[in-house]
């Protein structure tokens, strides 16, 4: 009876489950935030690219050369 009183106290003292919890939650707090960084730099190209073809669209007349953006 002594051993397995043992044994319960043991497995209750025992941290190595919390801590993969732990490592889990904030693995996932990382990819999150990698993905809003992905979004955000995604979202941030697709405006500079969309200024980049209006200005030279706008400025086609001027050197005589046709573009395309798309």
């Amino acid at each position: 009876m002594k051993k397995l009183l043992n044994i319960a106290k043991s497995f209750r003292d025992e941290e190595s489950g919390a801590a993969m919890v732990e490592y889990s939650i904030l693995i996932g707090i990382i990819t999150a935030a990698v993905i809003t960084m992905i979004v955000a730099v995604g979202i941030y190209v697709t405006g500079a690219w969309t200024k980049l073809c209006s200005n030279l669209q706008a400025h086609e007349s001027t050197v005589g050369v046709t573009m395309s953006c798309g």
